[in-house]
């Protein structure tokens, strides 16, 4: 039995595969399904597991590119742009950031044309959003 938390044995099982079984995370964590059960509705409900997802690689995609947009928000409109950037349909996923970007925001669109009209008649036009800079995944290496 390993002396890792049982908690991380079955998160690690899942950020490899979140299509994994009960059965499959069990025998893979070293914990009975119950159990697994009864952690992973935990973690769900603790907001610990957010959500499920497919890992794709943006070359393989044939009508769609994905772009990470570092965007920069003025801090007294952080909650409104923030929210307003959420409901954006053509955002994937949102996240803070610690790093050059305030937030960094997984855009698809169709081409690197369509990147820059979302960017420019959506995103930009946010009240509060001052800049958003664009880099185009290429291909999944991991």
């Amino acid at each position: 039995m390993s002396t890792r938390p049982t908690e991380d044995r079955i998160l690690e099982v899942l950020e490899d595969d979140a299509q994994a079984s009960y059965a499959e995370i069990a025998a893979r964590a070293d914990v009975s399904k119950p159990t697994v059960r009864k952690y992973i509705n935990q973690l769900e409900e603790d907001g610990v597991i957010v959500g499920y997802s497919a890992d794709i690689d943006p070359k393989k995609l044939s009508s769609q590119t994905i772009a990470l947009v570092g965007i920069e928000v003025a801090s007294e409109r952080y909650v409104e742009a923030t929210r307003a950037l959420k409901a954006l349909e053509e955002v994937e996923a949102l996240y803070s950031s610690s790093g050059d970007h305030m937030l960094m925001a997984e855009v698809r669109a169709a081409d690197g044309d369509e990147l820059g009209d979302i960017i420019a008649t959506h995103i930009l036009d946010i009240e509060g959003v001052t800049a958003a800079h664009p880099s185009f995944l290429q291909e999944r290496l991991k």
